[in-house]
């Protein structure tokens, strides 16, 4: 198969693996992935995952590469947070959570962070599409309870207000019955509490 052969097949795939390759060319060999490289056709993203050389990279095309190179996972943490407008900073690295192993992947495209969680806390995500492609994303009360259950410290006002959290947003945004429903279904006696304290802090400051 011819690079524009491949590409022409492979077009609604942001990143695409080798096995995606052999689906539409059984007798694919490898070799030519490297001779691709070469010639800047492609681009490794870690092992057994591509992507065209001229695929224009932005944050949505980043979201389904994290989702894709490391499964199960979806965007969650401070990624998630940045999305809903809940912090204000830029975000170092594409966060994620899954459950398979914490693992950090470096890329060309950027850094790809995940957190193991266990697999019945893989929950709470939902898909969306931009552009034709699709990633899963938390929805704003998992990515909260989520940012907590990893973050075991944020559990007072000075943490709370070291993050900067844009509580207008949060208060307009929160579906409190929906996140106390998660939150029960991570059976986390000290998860609750710091909940708590959460809700308690963004309450007190309007």
């Amino acid at each position: 198969m011819q690079y524009l052969e491949l590409k022409t097949q492979l077009k609604d795939f942001p990143v695409f693996s080798i096995k995606d390759i052999e689906k539409v060319d059984l007798s694919f060999h490898k070799q030519r992935l490297s001779e691709w490289q070469k010639k800047d056709y492609v681009k490794k993203i870690r092992q057994g995952f591509y992507i065209f050389s001229d695929l224009q990279i932005n944050e949505k095309i980043l979201f389904t590469i994290a989702n894709r190179i490391y499964e199960p996972s979806y965007i969650s943490l401070e990624m998630a947070l940045s999305i809903y407008g809940i912090i204000p900073e830029a975000v170092y690295g594409v966060t994620s959570v899954t459950s398979q192993n914490t693992k950090k992947i470096q890329t060309p495209v950027g850094d790809f962070i995940y957190r193991h969680t266990q697999p019945d806390l893989m929950f709470g995500y939902e898909l969306r599409e931009h552009d034709g492609h699709h990633y899963q994303v938390a929805e704003l009360e998992k990515a909260i309870l989520d940012y907590l259950y990893f973050n075991s410290k944020m559990s007072d006002t000075e943490s709370f207000e070291g993050m900067r959290f844009n509580v207008s947003e949060l208060k307009e945004k929160l579906n409190i019955e929906k996140f106390n429903k998660y939150l029960e279904a991570f059976h986390s006696k000290a998860l609750v509490r710091r909940a708590k304290k959460f809700l308690t802090y963004i309450n007190k400051h309007a």
